[in-house]
């Protein structure tokens, strides 16, 4: 007899609303699956570029930038979930700007792109804002923004090129070219913040949130 295989153990309530996270970051799911909170993942497809270059018309600030993307993300899968006639999923959005002097990095194209933003990084401050928005039913309920600060060491090109060897392609979906859960610690002299907010999805307060809209049994 073939034994079934066994689900996985979620930390949730069955009988709770149902989640769905607006991305294809794997990095965002992976950090949902670690909570053990149950979800389904549908990506939103928001034209970023353009948002973004109408945003810098205004002059706006990384975090609005942030926020902005995050909250249409959300409004956008959530209309698509209210079509096909689910009511009540907490859809939710995330986006990730850095902001070092003033500049917005957005992810590197290619590895050549990856070694500039790391060359430009290099022994310098700077900021990662990421924001996360929550929509019900097409309409936002929630948001939270948080940043880190995080300083790298002065590098060299041959430390770069070392890093980008041995990181490898990955490096291409972060905006700073790196992840400080791999071996991307290494470029760094300071980090300061919430290692789910560096990975573009501030964790606890969503916890929280979902604690007590009933996903989570609290």
């Amino acid at each position: 007899m073939t034994e079934q295989p066994q689900q996985p153990p979620y930390l949730s309530n069955p009988d709770g609303p149902p989640v769905v996270l607006a991305s294809q970051s794997r990095v965002r799911a992976a950090l949902l699956e670690g909570a053990a909170i149950p979800f389904a993942t549908m990506p939103a497809r928001v034209d970023e570029d353009m948002v973004k270059q109408s945003l810098a018309t205004e002059n706006a600030p990384a975090k609005h930038v942030a926020e902005t993307l995050a909250e249409l993300k959300a409004i956008k899968v959530s209309n698509a979930v209210l079509s096909r006639g689910a009511t009540g999923t907490f859809v939710i959005g995330a986006d990730q700007v850095l902001e070092c002097n003033g500049v917005m990095f957005d992810k590197p194209v290619d590895m050549d792109h990856a070694h500039a933003h790391l060359k430009a990084l290099s022994g310098k401050l700077h900021r990662l804002w990421s924001a996360t928005v929550v929509a019900k039913d097409g309409a936002p309920i929630w948001r939270k923004i948080a940043h880190a600060s995080l300083t790298m060491r002065p590098l060299s090109d041959q430390m770069i090129g070392r890093y980008l060897e041995v990181a490898g392609d990955v490096v291409l979906t972060s905006c700073g070219a790196y992840q400080v859960e791999g071996p991307g610690i290494q470029l760094f002299a300071h980090i300061e913040g919430d290692q789910s907010t560096i990975q573009g999805l501030p964790l606890l307060p969503l916890l929280d949130f979902l604690r007590v809209n009933n996903v989570i049994p609290d």
